[in-house]
């Protein structure tokens, strides 16, 4: 070996030490990429995006004010000045002063404090906001010109929030911000309503308006919550007649469960046959079904190859679900007020015969999981469905550390009572999705048959009984919000989605 390749040789493994020495420095000791997070620098007040505050940032504010809804999560962000979680009068009040100051935030400081006036130093104008961190909209607290002949008769008389640090105060702030929200979707949707949808807001919102003592806020705001979802995201046009129609076969399933009959049921003094011929009866004058429980058959046919193309679909969406759609979905039901107050509403063990604490929160996932998955409903669905699936703790073999878990219950609350665990949310979930891969009436066939067959292993015991109604009010509540939501419905009008 020459000298002169022996030089080459040790120029080659000292380049490499060297590369291999730069690239563990530069990974490791340089900090931007030790700690992988992105960050924004937001200007507090800047409505238009210019990097000043000018006199088109007064008509932004102004526009929001006329229109509280329009403004984006982004501008709503911006207008809430000094930080407290409220767009309020003292948020005005300063982008009013670094305005009339020329822009100029030294100069507003002055002016402001010569005045007797506390103002942010300059530097709190600004603020880094992480990208990865769920930011929720800060709640409407300026007065609104809409309350004084508002459909919701307390409206007027709820004056806007000053401070939401106690429980009492945080509740009447976002009732007010809600009520505000469904005033403006109410005045944009009224007119075209249907009779069968104004009759059904007539109800919702008389509810709303009865429920008047000081103790019940928190169940107005969670009815007027579900109120404004309905006023943004559903509609009767263009919806098959079938779909309002599960609707109704829902409500005589709970009134089943609260019937003399099931009461005999329960006390041992009326056979199981009684019971689901009640429930023959209503898919007969409600949906126009025949079905006979006592011989209805299994619920798949395992010889169609659909069965298994549909399936493989499902398990597509399933799978293309990103880690960021993950953590983006866990960021929600973290740390948004309106879930985590809708998730609240639990009853004590057992109460809750007609899953009445179960749907709001589940609408409110399913509309989420759609912002996160661009409007996609089969890619929403497998989101969910990959979230707050059920161990497989019938596989018996696999030692229970090696189950796959449940993103949902490992990392954020789910709906309904703590003796459902994720089922009911999966049942919501499962047999919605299943009505974008067929048609409701085969997704209505597949659930009775599918939930029929749990009841009869268990040789229709009381208790099976219970959750095999209530695993069909699930079911229905899902088939139905997924194939009707539409968040798009109020787009020329309602702020955009964009929470980060």
């Amino acid at each position: 070996m020459t000298i002169h390749t022996k030089t080459w040789k040790r120029a080659l493994v000292a380049l490499g030490v060297g590369a291999a020495l730069g690239f563990a420095y530069w990974k490791l000791a340089i900090p931007v990429h030790r700690v992988q997070t992105g960050s924004e620098l937001i200007m507090l007040g800047d409505l238009d995006g210019d990097h000043r505050w000018t006199a088109q940032d007064l008509a932004a504010l102004d526009a929001s004010i006329e229109s509280p809804q329009s403004a984006t999560d982004s501008v709503a962000q911006r207008l809430d000045i000094n930080q407290n979680g409220l767009v309020d009068a003292e948020d005005v009040s300063i982008l009013r002063a670094l305005v009339a100051s020329g822009g100029d935030p030294y100069t507003a400081e002055e002016r402001q404090r010569a005045a007797g006036i506390p103002f942010p130093r300059p530097r709190e104008l600004y603020s880094y906001v992480s990208l990865a961190e769920y930011r929720p909209r800060p709640l409407w607290a300026l007065p609104y010109a809409g309350a004084t002949d508002s459909v919701l008769t307390w409206l007027p008389a709820l004056q806007p929030s000053t401070s939401t640090g106690a429980y009492v105060q945080a509740l009447d702030a976002a009732l007010y911000a809600e009520g505000v929200r469904f005033d403006q979707a109410w005045r944009i949707r009224q007119p075209q309503l249907l009779p069968i949808e104004r009759e059904y807001a007539g109800r919702k919102i008389a509810r709303v308006n009865s429920l008047s003592h000081p103790a019940d806020r928190f169940e107005r705001l969670l009815a007027l919550t579900e109120l404004v979802e309905d006023a943004e995201t559903l509609t009767v046009r263009g919806q098959p007649e079938f779909a309002l129609k599960l609707l109704v076969f829902r409500d005589h399933l709970r009134e089943i469960l609260s019937s003399p009959e099931y009461a005999a049921f329960t006390a041992g003094k009326q056979d199981w046959r009684a019971i689901l011929r009640l429930a023959s009866g209503y898919l007969q004058s409600d949906l126009g079904l025949a079905y006979n429980f006592e011989t209805l058959g299994p619920a798949r046919n395992l010889t169609d190859l659909a069965n298994y193309l549909d399936r493989a679909e499902w398990q597509y969406y399933k799978s293309s679900t990103r880690d960021e759609d993950f953590r983006a979905l866990v960021a929600y039901a973290q740390h948004d007020p309106r879930y985590l107050r809708a998730v609240a509403k639990t009853s004590r063990s057992l109460q809750d015969r007609g899953v009445e604490n179960h749907n709001l929160p589940m609408v409110l996932l399913l509309r989420e999981a759609l912002r996160i998955r661009n409007g996609d409903k089969k890619k929403a669905v497998g989101l969910l469905d990959e979230a707050i699936r059920i161990p497989y703790a019938w596989v018996k073999s696999i030692p229970r550390e090696k189950l796959p878990g449940s993103l949902a219950l490992e990392n954020f609350l789910l709906p309904g009572n703590k003796e459902d665990g994720s089922d009911k949310s999966r049942h919501w979930n499962v047999f919605g999705g299943i009505c974008l891969y067929k048609s409701p009436q085969e997704a209505l066939d597949l659930a009775l048959r599918r939930e029929l067959q749990d009841l009869r292993e268990a040789r229709y015991a009381e208790p099976a009984m219970r959750e095999f109604f209530r695993d069909m009010i699930a079911n229905l509540n899902g088939m139905y919000h997924v194939m009707s939501v539409n968040p798009q419905l109020l787009a020329a009008n309602a702020r955009p989605q964009d929470h980060r």
